[in-house]
């Protein structure tokens, strides 16, 4: 009689842990931000994100260092934590079973801050003229996830991207393309919307000089790992060193 097997469904494949570790955080932070919402006074809800949120004034003046890092977790309604989410989901997933899950976390944490840092830098050159800076603050994972759309179309330039809802698909760099110069115009106002485009543009950029051969980022980056390396080899080297003359520590009657 024959019984086939049961084929266990592959959720590292699906959701790798990296990604549903951010997915997780984000929707902790919005659930704890709906809940002060709720039943606390809205003043407690201005006082997070203006708090946790990306503000240049904060930053600067009151030494906030937190801010360009909490800003990412936090979200404005559903429907953003939703698309950002998804969106991380969709091209943060093979972006991490490539690089595994320490490098995608890496490489996130540096779009997203140096997005926070770069839209900070703009919008604090106004003072340079006297003038104050907007107080309006910065939320959301999408400078990060931006980066992470650089990503893939630096490592994966032809993979295809459907253009929903229609039925039509393009290569993922010129996809890449087209939505930087949609956020590009649209930092110039014309589409004046409450969005962040500075961000945005701020996480492509940072993901781009990371990627980019012979960029400092880039050389920084190998200098890093060439120092672990060599630093992991001494350490190796000095164990032998000192444990070569021992006996093994089961030892048996064969020879090698």
């Amino acid at each position: 009689m024959y019984s086939p097997r049961r084929v266990r469904f592959n959720w590292r494949g699906f959701i790798p842990p990296g990604v549903k570790l951010l997915v997780l955080i984000c929707s902790a932070v919005y659930f704890v931000q709906v809940l002060v919402g709720s039943f606390l006074d809205i003043s407690a809800s201005s006082w997070i994100n203006h708090f946790f949120g990306l503000v240049p004034l904060g930053f600067i003046p009151g030494m906030r260092l937190w801010q360009p890092v909490t800003y990412i977790f936090l979200h404005g309604s559903f429907l953003h934590l939703l698309l950002n989410m998804l969106f991380l989901w969709m091209f943060g997933k093979e972006l991490e079973l490539t690089w595994g899950k320490r490098r995608f976390l890496n490489y996130f944490f540096l779009c997203g801050i140096g997005a926070g840092l770069i839209e900070i830098l703009v919008k604090l050159t106004p003072m340079l003229w006297g003038h104050r800076p907007a107080d309006i603050p910065t939320i959301g994972a999408s400078g990060a996830i931006f980066g992470i759309l650089m990503a893939n179309a630096v490592l994966f330039p032809e993979r295809q991207v459907w253009i929903f809802p229609f039925p039509v698909a393009i290569p993922m760099r010129p996809y890449v393309a087209v939505i930087a110069a949609i956020e590009f115009i649209s930092t110039l106002g014309i589409g004046g919307d409450a969005v962040s485009h500075l961000c945005h543009l701020g996480g492509m950029l940072v993901g781009w000089i990371y990627l980019r051969r012979g960029s400092f980022l880039y050389n920084v980056r190998n200098t890093v790992s060439d120092w672990k390396l060599q630093r992991n080899r001494k350490k190796f080297e000095v164990f032998m060193g000192k444990h070569k003359d021992e006996p093994p520590s089961r030892p048996d009657s064969w020879v090698n």
